[in-house]
């Protein structure tokens, strides 16, 4: 039987609702991934695969497409959309093909370290040979289980000034350092700065990979410590200050980049927010409605929540959403905005899905009274 009257035999099976077919189907499915031919990477065949596929997917059950994910997650001919597809499924059946399919690109990758849930961004931290595009994005988003999985990737394409990036993050995130003390790319410069802050067996592994001035770092850290013992008490925001500044420079990078993707839309407010990223949720906000990012901060901060509803109004946010994203704000900031959130949703009523650019107006008006 020919490829073509396979595919054909195949769709007519993906059509099938009885349970007989779908075993029929499945069974197919797997006796073609295990014989690939050049047949099957050719346009038309792709074409009629990726609609079987997505029939089958669509409506399969989570063990159908289980198996489906493991058996594709070492093929190089499934159309990109299933594999896509696959790989943003459940973690237990995303994880083969996020780890393994030679289909995902680092475009692939770095969507879905946006748009992934934390458990996706791991597995994508943790794959082989991941690009610096990929290893860029994980720093600029800084969650601590994937910078971890990160640092204990070996294999992935880490620059010089990522792993300098790394080595500074591994200060806050203690389950990094291990891994970087023993990292085939960290540097005798990048390892005396990571030997200030690890244990003594970390140390002991740092001073066996690299030749080290032990006595002299150990003198350093000794003396910083009695200086600090020794300062008279003072407030500590300054360094907070540096901190918080570090932090948003890095969350503006990843907004912007994002943002010239073509990747920031107004579903990631409600991502931030949900991981408790107030200062990733007002970035995005301005970025995306091209606000000056202290009118979004004044509206965080208002006693009504209505120049908020203009501000996500202006962005295409949807009405439902809105409420859900207003308390989540509150949440996060000490109950702010405040006022009557019915009072926001009205403004949803005023400036309906084709009129973002007058709720865009009104929100500059609304910020430039305040």
């Amino acid at each position: 039987m020919s490829a073509v009257q396979t595919a054909k035999e195949l769709k007519e099976l993906a059509r099938s609702r009885s349970p007989a077919d779908r075993e029929r189907l499945m069974l197919a499915i797997v006796d073609l991934c295990g014989q690939p031919n050049d047949a099957v990477r050719s346009p038309a065949i792709q074409a009629l695969l990726g609609s079987i596929f997505t029939d089958l997917v669509t409506d399969a059950e989570q063990d159908i497409r289980r198996i489906l994910a493991e058996k594709l997650s070492i093929a190089d001919w499934p159309p990109p959309a299933l594999v896509n597809l696959l790989a943003m499924d459940e973690i237990e059946i995303a994880r083969p093909v996020i780890a393994r399919s030679p289909v995902l690109r680092d475009a692939d990758l770095v969507r879905l370290l946006t748009e992934g849930a934390v458990d996706h961004q791991i597995e994508v931290a943790k794959r082989p040979l991941i690009g610096p595009p990929v290893v860029e994005t994980i720093l600029d988003q800084a969650q601590p289980a994937v910078m971890i999985a990160l640092a204990g990737n070996d294999t992935a394409d880490v620059s010089p000034d990522a792993m300098r990036r790394m080595v500074e993050a591994s200060r806050d995130v203690a389950g990094m350092r291990s891994p970087l003390a023993r990292h085939p790319r960290l540097g005798s410069e990048m390892a005396e700065r990571l030997y200030a802050w690890v244990g003594q067996s970390l140390r002991s592994a740092i001073v066996t990979r690299f030749r080290v001035d032990v006595e002299a770092l150990d003198r350093a850290l000794a003396e910083s410590v009695n200086e600090a013992r020794d300062a008279p008490f003072h407030d500590p925001a300054p360094r907070n200050s540096i901190a918080d500044a570090e932090q948003e420079e890095m969350e503006r990078r990843l907004i912007s980049k994002l943002h010239d993707a073509g990747q920031l839309r107004p579903s990631y407010l409600l991502r931030a927010l949900r991981e408790q990223r107030l200062s990733l949720f007002a970035s995005a906000l301005a970025t995306l409605g091209g606000f000056p990012i202290h009118a979004v901060t004044q509206a965080l901060d208002a006693d009504r929540p209505e120049t908020l509803a203009l501000a996500c109004a202006a962005v295409g946010l949807d009405r439902g959403a809105f409420s859900t994203l207003l308390a989540l704000v509150r949440e996060l900031n000490k109950g702010r905005p405040g006022g009557d959130a019915n009072q926001a949703r009205r403004v949803f009523d005023a400036f309906g899905p084709e009129q973002t650019a007058k709720a865009k107006a009104a929100f500059a008006k609304a910020a430039a009274t305040v």
